[in-house]
């Protein structure tokens, strides 16, 4: 949890993509699940949360993702890998989503009729790779918020798109529904993350 001393700033600007990790640092279940719950509370598009997790610890499946990674070093040496996984068919957790909002009195029956309805219509109608871009942009904020989270909590991560994602779907017999969107390593740091720098702020913003 952030202190006093780490506030969200530090947490931003120590953050760095980190491939050297200790081996021997094992963060818990809990934990874990702990951390993403915090994420999940990153926006999505209608609020529909198209993303699941894979969470990868065990150390003989973590060899065979490494092969399917590139041969990255950090898939194998990080306490887990986290496979965030995007939801073509994201618009059937509308009620699943909305029902708790209902239930505790935050809105009424027509108007979660009327959201479950408009909704349903908007995303079903849309074309597969619509929503494909809907679920890269979504599962792009709470990869992001997960890896804020961990530094806050003393961890580290890397984010990895560079992965075979054919084979990983094979592998992990990921459903037709979902697709790998990204790996995330998480552990303790062996190493620092290589710093980089960033352009000129002067550059890439314009005001009108």
């Amino acid at each position: 949890m952030l202190s006093a001393e780490q506030n969200f700033s530090t947490v931003i600007r120590e953050r760095h993509s980190v491939r050297k990790y200790d081996p021997t640092v094992k963060i818990s279940q809990d934990e874990i699940l702990d951390i993403l719950n915090e994420a999940t509370l990153a926006p999505s598009s209608s609020n529909l949360q198209p993303w699941k997790f894979l969470v990868i610890q065990d150390e003989e499946t973590k060899k065979e993702l490494r092969e399917i990674a590139n041969n990255q070093e950090q898939v194998e040496t990080s306490s887990a890998v986290i496979a965030v996984l995007g939801d073509k068919e994201m618009y059937k957790n509308v009620e699943n989503v909305y029902r708790p909002a209902l239930e505790a009195g935050l809105m009424d029956e027509e108007r979660f009729n009327l959201i479950v309805q408009n909704t349903t219509k908007l995303y079903s109608s849309a074309s597969v790779e619509g929503r494909i871009n809907i679920a890269n942009f979504d599962t792009g904020l709470i990869s992001m918020q997960l890896m804020l989270i961990a530094k806050a909590r003393g961890y580290d991560t890397v984010p990895m798109g560079g992965f075979n994602k054919q084979k990983f779907i094979e592998r992990f017999d990921i459903s037709d529904r979902y697709f790998p969107a990204v790996l995330i390593a998480l552990g303790k740091a062996a190493a620092p993350g290589r710093e980089t720098t960033r352009l000129p702020i002067e550059e890439i913003v314009s005001f009108i």
